[in-house]
């Protein structure tokens, strides 16, 4: 289980990372664009990957971490179950959404730090 408290630690970690609300959501943008978003209400995160990287994540269990039933999905927008994942995988999952938002350089530290 990771909590928003430890959600929120980690994506700010990262340069350039920021918190801002979206809709009823948070998101955690950098530059503007979103590579995380969490719903207090069904204690859910959303992150943004790249397809390969969704299909290599959600093997691990689909009922962890699984691509939105939709359009979005198809895009790389992934959710992740809190309540259950275990806190390497979200840090993974986390820092692999922050690189595929992220400009090259600010991408590439996080990447060389890892």
């Amino acid at each position: 289980m990771v909590t928003f408290d430890t959600f929120r630690k980690m994506a700010l970690s990262f340069p350039e990372a920021t918190e801002e609300p979206h809709f009823e959501k948070t998101s955690f943008r950098v530059q503007k664009k979103i590579f995380a978003t969490y719903d207090e209400k069904n204690k859910r995160a959303c992150i943004k990957l790249s397809e390969i990287d969704q299909d290599v994540f959600c093997s691990t269990d689909r009922t962890i971490i699984y691509p939105i039933p939709n359009k979005w999905g198809r895009q790389g927008w992934t959710f992740i179950e809190m309540k259950k994942v275990h806190k390497d995988l979200f840090a993974d999952a986390l820092r692999t959404a922050y690189c595929e938002v992220a400009p090259t350089k600010l991408a590439e530290q996080v990447r060389q730090n890892n």
